[in-house]
């Protein structure tokens, strides 16, 4: 997912474009089979940091227990760095290839335009093109459930979240979570600290222990690693974690974390290429299919928090409940979304500002 500075707000108005009318163009020419497909992946991470990029290598493995060959390259920087790593899996013979962080998206477009028969899936941007799709989940769903569990637990109504980038990703990631908060604590806060690093152990702990210094009991994140969990049980405070299951990176803490599946898209892409059925698509699913869940609640958990969660994913699956329907207002009282109004797919994609509830700023530039 993932580094740019906020400027490409502006930018992802864009998307708008795909929102609205879908982008069906056909890829590439010549069909693949099971034997000769071999799908490449460009990680930001490593495949055992216990979060984001393991996420994706489930996914990877998925295809593997298909019986379909895959490479990948771990901790590519979000520089053109991530240009070599797309080039040196298309010269070990990919001919799919999967970038799995915001800031490869100019990476991958100027690539794809390169080598038209190779397809390209880019996860979390904006930017398509013929042989180029773009995919994420809706875990902003899974999100407000995490409120929920957060908003039943906090005794003190203070509860921090480590943020990684100020990108619209995150922001309303942090807006859904603060509203599940809300929905059943309504006095309650949500601090939030930029990290401005998707992997740095070190830097999440630091920035989980100054918000729980400042009398935060409940840490939740939008960063790769467990650190903020860690650091959540060595102040006897709760965690909710992110991505893949953590009960036992701090068993004492941990109260559940929103989950990506991405082996729901992963095989679903890869099988529409081999069938000659794929076409350019911004892919964004969530609850429905299975992309995004919520964890398990652990037994930290207060005893009546299940069956709201329950209740609530109930409502947003049957479409009684969307955590962005109005109203709505942001920081400062003003309203963004009235009442009787429900926030657009191209609104949430595109949302730069924190709802009531949130204390902390999105940055300017």
């Amino acid at each position: 997912m993932r580094k740019i500075m906020v400027s490409v707000l502006v930018a992802l108005m864009l998307l708008g474009t795909l929102f609205a009318g879908g982008q069906k163009d056909t890829a590439t020419s010549g069909k693949l089979t099971k034997e000769t497909i071999k799908v490449g992946f460009v990680y930001i991470g490593h495949i055992n940091d216990e979060g984001y990029t393991q996420a994706h290598d489930k996914g990877r493995l998925a295809l593997n227990d298909m019986g379909i060959e895959t490479a990948y390259v771990e901790a590519v920087p979000e520089t053109a760095d991530a240009e070599k790593a797309i080039r040196d899996l298309i010269d070990q013979g990919c001919n799919v290839i999967y970038t799995t962080s915001f800031g490869f998206m100019d990476w991958t477009i100027k690539v794809a335009e390169e080598f038209p028969n190779v397809y390209f899936g880019h996860c979390s941007g904006y930017k398509t093109a013929a042989n180029v799709s773009t995919y994420f989940g809706k875990v902003f769903q899974a999100r407000y459930l995490s409120g929920i569990a957060a908003g039943k637990k906090t005794a003190k109504g203070k509860i921090g979240y480590v943020a990684a980038m100020p990108i619209p990703e995150v922001i309303r990631g942090i807006n859904a979570f603060t509203l599940g908060v809300l929905s059943v604590n309504p006095k309650a806060t949500v601090e939030v600290i930029w990290t401005n690093t998707w992997y740095d152990p070190a830097v999440e702990k630091q920035a989980a222990l100054q918000l729980l210094n400042k009398g935060c009991d409940i840490i939740a994140q939008h960063q790769d690693t467990t650190a903020p969990q860690i650091a959540a049980q060595e102040k006897g405070a709760f965690a909710v974690g992110y991505n893949v299951p953590t009960p036992n990176a701090a068993p004492k803490a941990y109260l559940t974390a929103p989950l990506f599946h991405w082996d729901i898209f992963y095989v679903e892409d890869v099988t529409s290429i081999i069938n000659g059925t794929w076409t350019s698509r911004a892919y964004w699913e969530g609850l429905s299919n299975g992309m995004v869940t919520l964890d398990n609640l652990t037994a930290n958990n207060n005893p009546e928090t299940a069956a709201l969660v329950s209740s609530a994913q109930a409502k947003i699956l049957s479409g009684d409940l969307h955590p962005f329907a109005g109203p709505l207002s942001d920081q400062n009282g003003n309203v963004k979304v009235p009442a009787g109004t429900t926030m657009t797919d191209e609104e949430i994609w595109n949302m730069g500002w924190f709802v009531k509830g949130v204390i902390g700023n999105v940055p300017s530039n």
